[in-house]
């Protein structure tokens, strides 16, 4: 069970002037807990210790931030359970998905705390002339100092993982916005970090309302801002000023599944149903259009109509339940009006379709036109497309015909097909013989066009958070 309070964190110390954020059971939709809000002046409060703790986490040893990790690593490992029930809670995540995220989280920090003792410069030969004999050149990595991070509701541990831990093993203070709807695993993250040696000042986890983070957008002692969450991003990176910026904005993933894939369709439809409504669909790298060559498509349909009608939907804490509620209603009705809204477009309902409140039903289309919103923008819920192909280039082509470019996911057996699509998807990411939704926590991952800009990924996070200097020694 959860709390029935919990405090915000204000220079690695928790608050607890009032209870006005509601946190709501997202499928019983029953206030589940409540959580303070900081103020104009804690903000100010919470940017000034961070700026003041800069030097402090400078000299903070690699050694000690790898302590800190593995701290966290251990104590997240203890509290477990506590994790992956507030993570169903307050996302209405399954509490299977739950506990993967869980084991994510931990091993984010295990993978930063390998990487807090590997931040390594390098020689530069600096020898190209005779003018420059007894010339050296050595680089380090120094910590940019204080950063801000802006976390959305869909991955509450993950994602804050991919963005708290770096930033203690590059040596950085930091203040994080997460989602006001799925705050809790953050601020348990918080009360983990608290308990470890790091400086005064080094942490803050407020949260605010989307509409009074303005400070951590535009003030300018951060020297770097790191949003993940929609479209809304682009505006965000026009007001950072002269701050680095990275933006994961989302996605609307294809997966194309080639023509020699007949003998293994069962395997491909297992895993194209769960990139498709894992966690009811919400995720950036989420399943949303199958493109499938014209010799499987049929027998492909059938087996995923098939499959996906199986998916029992439902309270994500009982285990044997595939699929949630969305985030709210309002989450759930704009992307039914999209389903209504394609199949009056000439769209074909294969299966699902039906809504009741905040549960969406995982629902399978064919005939979406290109152009319909379905097809063109980010679904972000338990919705995938079909289409079939003839010719190979159709099917990059189809996959290219998008203002987004995240990740694609392509089943094949030809390495001619493989290293086609490596070379001429525009994604940030090309998955082979698996789902877009495939991830693994130490890999750069980020994408392209509306997608964003700049690579997640722990060390790829790492040198983001800091800049190289340099030296030059001639000898005397």
């Amino acid at each position: 069970m959860l709390k029935k309070s919990y405090p915000y964190y204000l220079a690695n110390q928790p608050q607890q002037p009032n209870t006005d954020l509601v946190v709501r059971d997202k499928y019983s939709g029953k206030v589940a807990t409540r959580v303070a809000v900081p103020d104009a002046q804690a903000t100010e409060k919470a940017i000034a210790a961070a700026v003041k703790a800069t030097a402090p986490m400078r000299n903070f040893k690699p050694w000690a931030r790898q302590a800190v990790l593995q701290h966290c690593a251990q104590r997240f490992t203890e509290r477990r359970d506590e994790l992956a029930e507030a993570l169903c809670i307050e996302a209405g995540k399954p509490i299977k998905d739950s506990a993967g995220e869980v084991t994510r989280l931990i091993e984010t920090f295990r993978i930063a705390a390998e990487e807090a003792v590997r931040i390594n410069g390098e020689t530069l030969n600096l020898e190209l002339a005779g003018r420059l004999d007894g010339y050296h050149g050595y680089t380090k990595r120094v910590p940019l100092g204080p950063v801000s991070f802006i976390t959305p509701f869909n991955f509450p541990l993950n994602l804050v993982a991919h963005k708290v831990a770096p930033a203690i093993a590059a040596g950085c203070p930091f203040v994080l916005k997460p989602a006001e709807k799925t705050p809790i695993g953050a601020l348990i993250i918080g009360e983990v970090l608290a308990e470890t040696d790091l400086p005064k000042g080094a942490f803050s986890i407020l949260t605010l309302d989307g509409k009074d983070a303005a400070a951590l957008v535009e003030d300018e002692r951060f020297k770097l801002l790191s949003f993940t969450g929609s479209q809304i991003g682009w505006e965000l990176k026009a007001r950072a000023g002269r701050k680095k910026v990275v933006l994961e904005l989302g996605g609307n993933a294809a997966c194309i599944v080639d023509a020699d894939q007949g003998q293994h369709l069962d395997r491909v439809v297992e895993r194209l149903v769960f990139g498709a409504f894992y966690q009811s669909g919400q995720s950036c790298i989420g399943v949303q259009r199958i493109y499938a060559h014209a010799d499987i498509y049929e027998a492909l349909k059938k087996k995923l109509v098939a499959a996906t009608k199986k998916l029992k939907a439902g309270d994500p804490k009982k285990k044997d339940v595939f699929l949630g509620p969305m985030i709210d209603e309002a989450a759930a009705t704009r992307l039914h009006d999209w389903i209504v809204e394609a199949k009056k477009a000439g769209g074909r309902i294969l299966c699902g379709g039906g809504r009741n409140g905040n549960m969406l039903e995982a629902t399978l289309m064919e005939n979406v036109p290109v152009d319909s919103k379905a097809n063109r923008q980010e679904a972000f819920g338990p919705f995938a497309l079909l289409a079939p192909f003839k010719k190979f280039d159709d099917a990059v082509a189809m996959v290219n015909d998008s203002d987004y470019g995240l990740q694609a996911g392509i089943f094949t057996d030809s390495l001619d097909h493989a290293m086609r699509a490596w070379n001429e998807l525009e994604q940030g990411g090309v998955i082979v013989n698996d789902i877009p939704s495939f991830r693994v926590d130490n890999m750069p991952y980020g994408g392209v066009k509306l997608s964003g800009l700049g690579r997640e990924g722990v060390r790829y996070a790492i040198e983001d958070m800091t800049e190289l200097r340099l030296m030059v020694m001639r000898e005397s």
